[in-house]
């Protein structure tokens, strides 16, 4: 019988093949990306990344169990130090200062894809705020393991490749793992209706990423 997580990747296999295809995507691979663009996504990304903390704080205050609980506040944790330090250090590249982060707008997909997520886990339950999640923390391990495949000169990339890099490490794809399995585990008693529902979370939450990239590329 397929599981919880083989169920939401198998319902969104078409979306997530579109993901490898798009410009902005293609040009972080073969480092072609017009940094002007990259450094928007920075920003927008940086402010994603703060509502998308914000889903995870919900669900340590909706864990069941203390296990779950340091699982969502873990990835808080490696949030803010991992990935928030990422783009720390290319907007330190950038010039990129807190005062032009307060006064650029977060661009409208952002802004909808992420009062998505914040509405799935106040009116959900662990399941849903972990398949929220999981539609953006798998996703990007499948991009970058998918460039990597297909052009293994984009590690050595002198601007990109430290980007790359993050999301194939050792640490990230543990933290993925931890995630899915846990999705898995409790939604292993799941009812049909129940695993729809979760499917239709995944479903647009991988349909937002796949605009995120859009609205990357034409900034």
């Amino acid at each position: 019988m397929m599981g919880t997580v083989d169920r939401l990747l198998k319902a969104t296999e078409d979306i997530w093949a579109s993901y490898h295809e798009k410009p902005f995507v293609q040009g972080l691979k073969y480092g072609t990306l017009d940094q002007k663009k990259f450094r928007s996504y920075i920003i927008q990304d940086y402010w994603y990344l703060m509502d998308y903390t914000k889903v995870f704080a919900i669900g340590v205050a909706k864990s069941k169990s203390v296990e779950v609980m340091k699982l969502f506040a873990k990835y808080i944790q490696a949030i803010l130090d991992g990935e928030v330090n990422v783009h720390n250090g290319y907007m330190a590249d950038f010039g990129i200062t807190q005062e032009e982060l307060d006064h650029t707008p977060i661009q409208q997909d952002n802004r909808s894809y992420t009062s998505y997520m914040l509405s799935v886990a106040y009116r959900g339950g662990e399941a849903e705020i972990l398949t929220a999640i999981f539609s953006c923390a798998y996703s990007y391990e499948v991009i970058a393991e998918n460039m990597v495949k297909n052009n293994p000169a984009s590690l050595e990339d002198p601007f990109y490749g430290d980007w790359i890099k993050g999301y194939i490490s050792d640490d990230y794809r543990e933290e993925n793992k931890i995630l899915l399995k846990e999705l898995d585990h409790i939604t292993e008693n799941y009812s049909e209706k129940q695993i729809e529902h979760l499917v239709h979370i995944f479903t647009v939450c991988s349909r937002y990423e796949l605009a995120f990239w859009e609205m990357s590329w034409t900034m």
